[in-house]
Formats: structure tokens, sequence, C-alpha cells
């Protein structure tokens, strides 16, 4: 993962279907409940890490 400072836009191009709870419930707490569905969100130490936990699902970009 690349590393990136402040805001960060992240969209979901992979579904959850097929993949473990904690990785469903991690897009959910991100607020991303469809496909291609986009959030810009501050990134922070624990959104840093929700983000590599499925990050396989999402693209990742400076906002």
């Amino acid at each position: 993962m690349v590393k990136i400072m402040g805001k960060v836009k992240i969209t979901q191009v992979k579904s959850g279907i097929g993949y473990p709870k904690n990785q469903k419930a991690t897009l959910k707490a991100l607020g991303l409940r469809k496909m291609n569905a986009s959030r810009e969100l501050e990134l922070n130490p624990q959104l840093e890490g929700m983000i590599r936990t499925v990050q396989h699902l999402l693209k990742i970009e400076n906002a």
C-alpha cells in the first residue's frame, strides 16, 4: 500500500461476497455499501489499518 497523508478517497471496486465476516464488517464500517461507492475520509492510524484489511477490494487515491 502506498503511504498517503491527509485526506484519502476510497472506492469499493470489488464485492465483499465470499470474503470473511471481518472484511465485510470493515467495508460497512468504512461506509461502503455498494460497488463503486466512494468516501473521502481523513487519514488516521485506525483508518489506515481498516484500509489495509480490505485493500484488495478498494481503489485508494489522494483527495
